[in-house]
């Protein structure tokens, strides 16, 4: 069954947004991914988990976290 990951990562310029994308497309049992600029969104569904998605992003020198974490009105 595919996880739906959602993580806050800073998207400030189109090289970001395409060397996050870059990087994500090369993680494993990825089925579909996507960023929602507005909302420094990074949306990635598949065989994966918020913390694999989060340490690749980690690894390319992006501060990114998982956002349920930055949600303050649950």
């Amino acid at each position: 069954m595919a996880n739906v990951v959602e993580v806050k990562v800073g998207l400030h310029c189109d090289d970001c947004i395409k060397k996050i994308l870059k990087a994500i497309k090369k993680m494993e049992d990825i089925e579909t991914y996507n960023v929602d600029t507005e909302l420094n969104k990074v949306i990635v569904t598949g065989n994966v988990t918020t913390e694999e998605v989060i340490r690749v992003l980690q690894k390319m020198g992006k501060n990114a976290i998982a956002w349920e974490d930055d949600e303050t009105d649950k």
